[in-house]
């Protein structure tokens, strides 16, 4: 029973930090617990936990006694991510060249190849597969840094990385433009 509980738990997670990201939940609304259950088919404590865990990751605003709502977006919050992000992505590249081996490279080319066919289909004007393009692009990101050696280091890219993209997903921008 607790197996089957997480699996749900995990995929409301999931479905909800893709509707944030992707600007189907609006920066700023209120999250209502009872639309959120009929919209995803989850418990009420299933919910909570979710949004919780959703607002330790800076993705949900829990104000007390207000409830929960979809963090807002500013000029100075992307601006941070970005800075951070970099500093980041850029250490653990260092560390990735240092350690990274031939199965490190390949998995890198190939990782890049599958990206640069998807941001021609967008330069060509063909953006139908947005989600497509951010798993090439996030599968592009995590090949830079796999080689790293610190778990620690790529969680908080991870994080880091999907706040990033939401940003990005508001105006439909892409390192191809």
């Amino acid at each position: 029973m607790a197996k089957s509980r997480n699996i749900v738990g995990a995929s409301t997670y999931q479905c909800i930090k893709r509707d944030i990201i992707f600007g189907e939940l609006a920066p700023g609304s209120k999250l209502k617990l009872d639309g959120l259950r009929e919209r995803y088919q989850a418990s009420m404590s299933t919910l909570r936990e979710t949004l919780n865990r959703l607002a330790s990751e800076g993705f949900v605003d829990a104000l007390d006694q207000r409830g929960f709502f979809v963090t807002p977006v500013s000029r100075e919050d992307l601006i941070e991510i970005a800075n951070l992000r970099v500093l980041l992505e850029c250490h653990a590249l260092r560390l990735s060249i240092a350690n990274g081996d031939t199965d490190w490279e390949g998995n890198l080319v190939a990782a890049h190849h599958k990206l640069h066919l998807m941001e021609q289909k967008m330069l060509a004007g063909d953006d139908s597969q947005k989600e497509d393009w951010k798993r090439y692009d996030w599968e592009f990101h995590l090949a830079l840094i796999e080689a790293c050696g610190s778990q620690n280091l790529l969680s908080l890219h991870s994080v880091l990385y999907d706040k990033y993209l939401r940003y990005q997903m508001l105006v439909l921008t892409y390192r191809g433009e």
